[in-house]
């Protein structure tokens, strides 16, 4: 048997096969790792660990794959040497499908990673967000009762000039009732007509201040609302 520096064909042959059966069992393991519900950072530590460990396995397997590619050619029968490539070409492709189960399940590994951190940053914005819309509820909130209180000043003020101008719109009845006593007084003890007219354009007189009165008096409430808001 052709012997080389990692030993006889068959000696390789068999290390191979054991490497064989623990990437296995490292990939039958990667797996209920990916299944499992936990997502703990021990169990992330673990799946790292042995996804390297299968990795450097399978580079191992394929290294003693040409090493026994070189050995078989040196075997001097045919039938040995044709059955001992036949046994090389099952290894190596044995390794190379544990190898492109490797590669997919890195590629969930990685997906699944990168969803996990989307997910951490879309949360964050969220809570952010959820912030922003708090901080715009209570202004709006604060806006609301601002107008209420102002509403309700305004409805303060607008009752108090009603008030004022019943009080004035009484005075005015009892201004006029007084002046037509006071003319029919005047017209019983004869006063001239001059005088009459003369008490007339007083009483004109006194109506414009009574307008002007009422004016400046709706002035005020209106600087007063304005000034309030």
């Amino acid at each position: 048997m052709e012997r080389g520096g990692g030993g006889t064909l068959s000696e390789v042959h068999q290390n191979a096969k054991k490497l064989l059966l623990r990437c296995r069992d490292g990939l039958e393991r990667l797996e209920r790792l990916e299944h499992s519900t936990s997502t703990s950072a021990a169990v992330a530590g673990v799946d790292s660990e042995l996804s390297f460990a299968v990795k450097r396995d399978i580079n191992q397997i394929q290294s003693l794959c040409v090493e026994m590619d070189r050995l078989w050619r040196s075997v001097a029968a045919k039938p040995q040497r044709d059955l001992w490539k036949r046994k090389v070409e099952q290894i190596a492709e044995e390794a190379e499908s544990l190898k492109e189960s490797l590669d997919k399940y890195n590629l969930r590994n990685q997906k699944r990673s990168r969803e996990a951190k989307e997910r951490a940053e879309l949360l964050g914005r969220v809570n952010g967000d959820s912030a922003h819309v708090l901080r715009i509820y209570d202004d709006d909130a604060q806006a609301i009762h601002s107008v209420r209180s102002s509403s309700r000043e305004l409805e303060n003020a607008n009752a108090l000039g009603e008030a004022i101008l019943s009080s004035i719109h009484g005075q005015r009845e009892r201004l006029k009732s007084a002046q037509r006593k006071a003319l029919d007084v005047l017209n019983t003890v004869g006063i001239s007509n001059k005088v009459l007219r003369i008490i007339e354009r007083r009483n004109r007189v006194d109506q414009w201040i009574k307008y002007a009165g009422m004016l400046l008096t709706v002035v005020f409430l209106f600087a007063f609302v304005l000034w309030r808001r």
